[in-house]
This record gives structure tokens, sequence and C-alpha cells, in this order.
């Protein structure tokens, strides 16, 4: 999904960089006009291989701004081609490469020392909506895809939060909101993907062909290939949505109302926070649901869909509220924070999967232990339940329950402040071995330390097919070190 400028045949960092000509095997190094001795020549690309020190500074860092790794040089491709014929390369003179849409990883999943790191913001096609499907670029926004599907009408039927992350991206590690107890995760809304593997060959699979690939790519943290496009499925869009909050002051309750409604479905969209009463206690709970309206579903009636729920009517609040403005209404408060330079803060975020049935038990100790310093200025905490029948994808681990929750603390903490970056990582990981024991796993895009038997665990089953599907397509393992599986 990416045009084919005229090909070019030089490589190049910055405007005023030196020309990139090869890479010194001997040197580990890549070799710039003027080198002497031997070195293997870079293939002839469309794009630009960047090696000026703003561009590998930009690929060391990432959303959580905690682990810094520098690589060796940046491809901005102009083609799939180009990723094609740099990862062969790299394959060939054993060089790690990992890809990157916007960098809103929290813990250096993306970054590769010494590597490559290939841009995919360039792929950015969009293509005809049809037959209820359309065929994109990794390198989209989810905000850009919503804004062109709805003008046909349609939309993505699951949205993260935050919109502007890459289609990319998120299918690599799941893609999970609000409306996953209806629809499953991004990746369960997939048909097809092409996806550049770790050998260097440019595939098309889906559940139709190369099965085990699609299997192994949808939520596969990048370990078998590069999603360079995705066919999605679409859903028809509301014009409004009614908006409600409902506030509670007891754990058992809001767990319980909001378990009733994802299994009567009768929202369309159901989260939840967790906030800090006037004390510090994290024992404010707010459930967020939203109800389609036409074409997408009935006129919203209040009292039918509030019946029977146990919140404080006297704090609720409902709007009706233009449909893209839901989706996106955290794009302002982006804004604000980037305004306010809390943005930049690290963000040593953790996210765990809780079995239904010791959601209560284990939000409530993880909750109790929280302080307002252990969250940040920033920082917000989710709690709201999926349902596992919709969940298809093999390699999205989630606990053996019906219905498990979703608990995300997502932390900020001042970057320079490592002394609290580190007790924060540690507590993350106290966390996610507490919930592990109880049957629970973590949703990757957070910040917990994890080695490489905590990744056996964590595949639980699935660990013989994706170890198998690695040997298989990234045959020398260059891909995606970052996540530190193999």
């Amino acid at each position: 999904m990416l045009s084919k400028p005229t090909r070019r045949t030089a490589l190049r960092g910055a405007a005023a960089a030196a020309v990139v000509v090869g890479f010194d095997p001997a040197g580990r190094a890549w070799a710039v006009e003027g080198d002497g001795g031997p070195f293997d020549e870079v293939p002839p690309l469309d794009g630009t291989l960047l090696t000026d020190d703003a561009s590998r500074a930009a690929a060391a860092d990432d959303y959580g701004h905690i682990v810094h790794r520098t690589p060796a040089a940046v491809l901005r491709p102009g083609s799939v081609d180009d990723i094609v014929a740099m990862v062969r390369y790299c394959r060939r003179h054993g060089i790690d490469v990992a890809p990157r849409g916007q960098g809103h990883t929290t813990f250096g999943q993306a970054q590769v020392k010494n590597g490559l790191v290939i841009e995919t913001t360039p792929l950015a096609g969009i293509g005809p909506v049809r037959d209820g499907r359309v065929t994109v670029g990794a390198g989209v926004r989810w905000s850009t895809l919503a804004k062109a599907t709805l003008e046909h009408g349609l939309t993505p039927p699951v949205f993260t939060d935050y919109l502007e992350l890459s289609v990319g991206g998120t299918l690599s590690v799941g893609g999970i909101g609000g409306q996953t107890h209806a629809h499953g995760a991004q990746v369960d809304t997939v048909t097809e993907l092409e996806v550049v593997t770790g050998a260097g060959e440019y595939v098309r699979c889906s559940p139709d062909r190369r099965r085990d690939l699609f299997d192994a790519v949808r939520a596969g943290l990048g370990q078998c290939a590069i999603v360079v496009g995705a066919t999605l499925q679409l859903v028809t869009a509301p014009e409004t949505v009614r908006h409600f909050l409902l506030p509670y002051d007891d754990l058992h309750t809001f767990l319980a109302d909001q378990r009733r409604l994802v299994e009567e479905r009768r929202f369309a969209y159901v989260e939840g926070q967790v906030a800090a009463d006037d004390t510090g206690a994290f024992r404010t709970y707010v459930l967020e649901a939203t109800a389609y309206g036409p074409p997408a579903g009935p006129e919203p009636d209040d009292e039918l869909l509030l019946r029977g729920l146990r919140h404080d009517p006297a704090g609720a609040t409902a709007e009706t509220l233009d449909y893209y403005a839901f989706i996106d209404r955290l794009g302002p408060v982006v804004e604000q924070l980037k305004e306010a330079g809390l943005w930049d803060d690290a963000h040593p975020w953790l996210n765990l999967l809780l079995p239904g049935d010791e959601a209560e038990r284990l939000a409530g100790g993880i909750l109790a232990g929280l302080t307002p310093a252990d969250v940040g200025p920033a920082g917000v905490v989710l709690l709201y339940p999926l349902q596992r029948e919709e969940l298809r994808t093999p390699l999205l681990k989630m606990p053996r329950d019906r219905v498990p929750y979703l608990l995300a603390v997502l932390r900020t903490c001042p970057p320079e402040d490592t002394a609290t970056v580190d007790r924060l990582l540690a507590a993350n990981r106290d966390a996610y071995e507490t919930v592990r024991d109880r049957g629970g796993k973590q949703y990757p895009v957070g910040s917990v330390p994890f080695g490489r038997d905590d990744w056996h665990d964590h595949f639980g089953r699935a660990w013989p097919f994706l170890a198998a599907a690695r040997r298989r397509y990234d045959p020398d393992g260059i891909l995606v070190p970052g996540q530190g599986i193999f």
C-alpha cells in the first residue's frame, strides 16, 4: 500500500550527510562514499537510508522514555520493495531489524541496538472501500482510517482509546478497546495481511492462505514478519452515540455491573476508570458506556439502557456525541498534555489481563497498594471486561475465563527520576507475578521486565507454534529483538 516513486540508486543520511554506499561486515558499520576497504553495496532503493545522529536518536527512544537503544541506520522506505531488499540485506549480514510505527511502545520493544529500524509511516495508502472491507498500509493511523471510512458510512468495529497509532503497530500486539467485548480485538477484524518475513519474502496471508503465518503475525509481536498492509472488516457507523459516565463507590458492584453489561450486550462500548478519592485511595470507580444510535443501532433509550444498574444516579452523566468526536475524545486531552510538557514523561505502564472470577481480589489488591505518586499527574487507571468468545487470535493470550478483565495502570513520572522509574518497574513485576500465579496474563504493550522463560510461560500451549513459525519465517532471528522473546 505504497506508491512507487522513481527508483534512486543512492542512499543518504540527512540532506547534508554523506551518501551511504554499503555495509562493512568486518567493521559492522555502514560504509559511506570515500571509505576504503571491502564492503557489500547496499541495494538500490526508492526511499532513504538515514544515518544522521538525529534520525538514529529518534529511533532510540519511544513513548516510554525508559529504554534507549541506538540503531546503526533508519530506513524510510519509498516502497514495500525497499523493505524486502533491506531485510534480505540485513539477513545476509546478521543485522537486527525492527519496524517502527508511531513509536508508542513503552519499553524499547521496537528499538534495535546497532541494527536497522524501518519506519512504517510512509506505508500510508488507503484502498477503496468494497464489500465492507478496506485494504490499508501498515503506517496508516486509525484516526485517518476512521475519517476515510466514515465517508462511506462505515467504521472499523474496534478502536484503542488513542487513535493516533498505526494499523501495523496495534495489529502486532492485539488492539484492545471498549468495543472488544462485542467484536474481539483489532486483530480479530483482519481478513488478510501483507507482510515481509524475516527471510525477506513478501507474502499475502489470510485464514485461507498461509494460515500459519497469518496466525503467527497477528499479535505475534513482530517475531516472524513485518506487517506492511492489512485488509480490515468494517461495520455500519452510527451518526451519533449516547455516552454515559456512571459513578460507583464499591468495587464489587462496579465489576458486577460491567460484567452484566457486556454479557447482555446493551452497549456497543464498555470501559471503566478508577481514580483516587480525597484520601488518595483508589476507590472511586466510573463505568463508561456508549450506545450507538442510527443507522448502527436503535435510538438509545436511557431508561432501558440503565435498567437494573446500581450506580449512584446523582453523579451520573449522559450526553449525545458525534461518533467521531466520541472515538477521538482523547485527542484534545493529548494536545493539552503535550502543551503542558507531560507527554514527554516516562510511561512505565502496567497492563494485565485478569481472570474474571479473580478480578475483584486481584484488582482490589493492586489498587489498594496504589498511591497518586505511583500513577503520576497524567496517569490513568483503567479496568473493564472483555468476552473471551470474541477473542479468536491464537497468540493474543488470555486467562482461561469467560469474562477476563483488563487492568491498565498507565503510570507517568519524570524520565530523569530513574529511582522512581526503577521502583515502578519493580512494582509492575510484582503485580504481574501475583496475577500470573492466579492464571492471568500481561497484555504486552506495557513495561514489565520479562525474560525468555516468562515468554515461554506467557504463550503456554501456543509456544511450540510460535517457535516453529519463527524458525520458518525468520530463520536467522533478526526481527524485533527488543521484545526479548527469542
